[in-house]
């Protein structure tokens, strides 16, 4: 295993890399702009994905859990709205449910 540890790469350009199973643990990644990346079974935790841009992705399967949506939009709607009107929506369902069963 290599160890690149407290090393300032700003303005590097990385170019046909393999970084497969790498542990990225305290980095900067601001401003980095990333194209043709493969991140499938990549995980996250404790990120910061604030003012982030993410276009013609493949999200098949992708889960987000214990996030905050502040102003996240996706095709343009607001994430928040669209959990709203869905939790009204099984909210509703639910209550039908009780109702009728």
């Amino acid at each position: 295993m290599k160890r690149i540890e407290n090393e300032d790469l700003r303005r590097s350009e990385i170019l046909n890399v393999n970084l497969s199973e790498t542990t990225f643990r305290d980095v900067s990644l601001e401003g980095a702009k990333f194209t043709d990346i493969n991140l499938a079974g990549a995980s996250f935790e404790d990120v910061s994905l604030a003012g982030a841009v993410i276009r013609n992705a493949n999200c098949t399967g992708v889960s987000i859990a214990d996030a905050r949506y502040d102003d996240m939009r996706i095709e343009g709607i607001l994430v928040t709205d669209l959990l709203r009107h869905y939790q009204s929506a099984v909210g509703a369902n639910e209550e039908h449910q009780e109702i009728n069963p």
